[in-house]
């Protein structure tokens, strides 16, 4: 989805070059909402080709890029490339969007914020409406809901909206860009999981420019439509078919307040990647992780989750026959916000235990537990 180029300052990221710096912006300031991938997917594929051996994308836009192709064994890294977002499910004669979730985006935060309207002649901003304070029953204090919320673009009635390109089905993302934040954080809406997606391409350009030969094939995976259920990741795991697949993903950093650590972990954004151990994550796998950071000694946190992750992992693990597979994560608070925010030093170290991992894998292990 093409959208006008966000007016926010690139301030470069610590330790990236410019050439890094400015794919992170342009790819988490596109808008790619889930089932709408395409602009993202052709960003993300423009910088991987000069750093693989060839690409593929599947029926439904999972893009993969593949770098020493042939081998008999094979490795996953991957990242989900949808956005959250909403539908328009009804115009009113007035000319009001009312919508319906495509994803998760939290329905609370909606109300006052800029949004664009993705019709079907381009583009349209607006914004989300709500009744003045001075009008409202306090007595009875309406919330927003995905029931009452509505977008306002401007015009007098429904016919103007359908003129400029509006329909139901049009697709409605928050309109927020990219910053840095006191040096140490970025902030902005789609790092749940753009940034994973970031993260997995520049590993592949490091092991490029690195001249680090892997005994085996690796796939470096984009999948799509993670936010509705783990779809992309779903596809593309039968397709590809690997020996294992280590997924990159948020979570929550439980020391934000309203939080309860007891109940919800206790991972912090700048401790490190998040090793997450559970059901879904491979023990063997899960143990070359834990031993490789400490190994390389770089920063790591631990979670657990005691049924599935909730992320593309637990569709690579049990797709086809069952892939081994685990899980890194990045700290992230605000999740599901237009101020989903992360630490530069979690993305780095991220990048480099993928980089360590990937070179300590021989390419003839079995993951058979027996």
């Amino acid at each position: 989805m093409t959208v006008k180029k966000t007016s926010v300052k690139k301030t470069p990221v610590k330790k990236l070059d410019k050439k890094s710096n400015d794919f992170l912006y342009e790819y988490l300031n596109n808008h790619a909402p889930v089932g709408y991938e395409n602009t993202g997917q052709r960003i993300w594929l423009k910088y991987l080709k000069q750093y693989c051996d060839d690409t593929l994308v599947d029926t439904y836009g999972t893009a993969v890029a593949v770098i020493n192709p042939d081998k008999k064994f094979k490795v996953v890294i991957e990242a989900h490339s949808d956005e959250i977002a909403w539908m328009v499910n009804y115009i009113s004669d007035q000319g009001y969007l009312h919508v319906t979730r495509l994803g998760g985006p939290d329905h609370l935060i909606a109300p006052s914020m800029r949004v664009m309207v993705h019709g079907e002649e381009g583009p349209i901003p607006g914004f989300f409406g709500w009744p003045a304070i001075h009008v409202r029953d306090r007595a009875k204090e309406e919330v927003p809901t995905a029931k009452n919320l509505f977008v306002d673009i401007g015009v007098k009635d429904k016919k103007e909206a359908e003129k400029k390109g509006v329909v139901v089905g049009s697709v409605v993302t928050f309109n927020d860009g990219l910053f840095e934040l006191n040096d140490r954080f970025l902030v902005g809406r789609a790092l749940d999981n753009r940034l994973g997606g970031f993260i997995i391409a520049e590993v592949a350009r490091r092991l490029h420019e690195q001249k680090i030969k892997l005994p085996y094939t690796l796939y470096v995976v984009n999948s799509v439509q993670e936010e509705i259920g783990l779809r992309g990741a779903e596809m593309i795991s039968r397709r590809l078919q690997p020996n294992a697949a280590i997924c990159v993903d948020v979570t929550h950093d439980t020391h934000a307040p309203m939080y309860n650590r007891k109940d919800q972990g206790d991972t912090t954004c700048g401790a490190g990647p998040v090793i997450t151990i559970g059901p879904t994550v491979h023990k063997h796998l899960h143990k070359t992780l834990i031993d490789t950071a400490k190994k390389k000694k770089i920063p790591f946190q631990r979670a657990t989750s005691n049924q599935s992750t909730g992320t593309d992992t637990d569709s690579f693990a049990y797709s086809s026959v069952g892939v081994a597979s685990a899980l890194l994560s990045v700290a992230v608070r605000y999740m599901h916000t237009t101020v989903e925010t992360v630490h530069k030093d979690d993305i780095e170290n991220t990048i480099k235990l993928y980089i360590e991992i990937l070179k300590s894998i021989k390419g003839n292990e079995d993951f058979r537990y027996i």
